[in-house]
């Protein structure tokens, strides 16, 4: 019953676990090989209960029938190791199969939707984290040194699952019953279920998938100039502002100038009025005084 039951699976994943080497202050990833153990082909999506910690590319994609697809999940860098390295993280694989000329365009969260009885297959994959190797055993292949990571998932990447080949053996299905025997420790098992709840819900999040870092300079680089020419532009509009209140001040003062000198020019009318009004000519007074003096000259011998 449990080799058929398993037969019926969409996916073949290996790993079964995603591990990650974890140093502080320093990123790790971890490879997923997905295989398509049908005859259809396969829409995927990767969610995880921790969007912010982890990147995921792809996170989404389309598998062949009989064919195998990876994504390669990123832990950023920490700054505090969580206690004995233990890590409740996990990660929820959708699958659900889908006609040949569906795109990757063409996913959405609708697609995986259970709506209408529609079948949708989905494994949780468990994150373990590994202290880093002192000295790392390198393996030679084909005159260069690999690690023996690299090596086993090349050897696994080239595998394509089909069939009962990727039934595991007897001892190891009785290994995973054994795994999931009750625990006499209530408080870990309240966690446990607790994280298979979150893990269950409907509102787990996505995975950002990874920006590339040029794609990332040129926007910061458009940013930058976009906010060099606002300045330039609201400089030029400060000195177009400038300009005209210089421009006003200018014909004002050259109407002020022009009413001065009409003002003026009135003064000066006014005074010649009253200049010829009031007194008489000097040379009209020298007369009359010589005359004067003439007069009395003879009038008194």
């Amino acid at each position: 019953m449990m080799i058929r039951a398993m037969t019926t699976e969409l996916l073949d994943i290996q790993p079964s676990e995603l591990k990650f080497t974890f140093e502080l202050k320093k990123q790790s990833s971890c490879a997923i090989i997905l295989g398509n153990k049908s005859n259809q082909y396969l829409a995927f999506k990767v969610k995880t209960t921790s969007p912010k910690k982890y990147c995921v590319r792809p996170n989404t994609g389309i598998i062949k029938p009989n064919a195998t697809c990876d994504f390669t999940v990123t832990m950023q860098a920490q700054r505090v190791a969580p206690p004995d390295l233990q890590c409740k993280d996990k990660f929820l694989i959708q699958c659900t199969d889908v006609s040949a000329e569906t795109t990757e365009e063409d996913i959405t969260s609708e697609l995986f939707s259970k709506d209408g009885g529609k079948y949708v297959e989905e494994r949780k994959l468990r994150v373990v984290l590994i202290s880093p190797a002192p000295s790392p055993v390198l393996l030679p292949k084909n005159g260069e040194s690999k690690q023996d990571q690299c090596y086993e998932t090349l050897v696994l990447k080239d595998k394509v699952p089909s069939g009962l080949e990727n039934v595991p053996p007897p001892h190891k299905i009785v290994k995973d019953f054994e795994e999931f025997e009750p625990t006499s420790d209530q408080s870990e098992l309240r966690a446990d279920n607790e994280m298979e709840a979150r893990t269950t819900k409907e509102d787990v999040e996505e995975p950002k998938p990874a920006k590339d870092g040029s794609l990332l300079n040129l926007n910061k680089d458009l940013k930058e100039l976009t906010s060099k020419l606002n300045i330039v532009d609201s400089k030029l509009k400060e000195a177009e502002l400038t300009i005209l209140k210089l421009t006003e001040e200018k014909s004002k003062n050259i109407k002020e100038r022009e009413m001065l000198k009409h003002e003026l020019e009135m003064l000066k009318r006014k005074n010649n009025k009253k200049d010829v009004q009031v007194g008489f000519p000097l040379f009209f007074v020298f007369m009359v005084a010589l005359v004067g003096l003439v007069a009395g000259y003879f009038v008194h011998p």
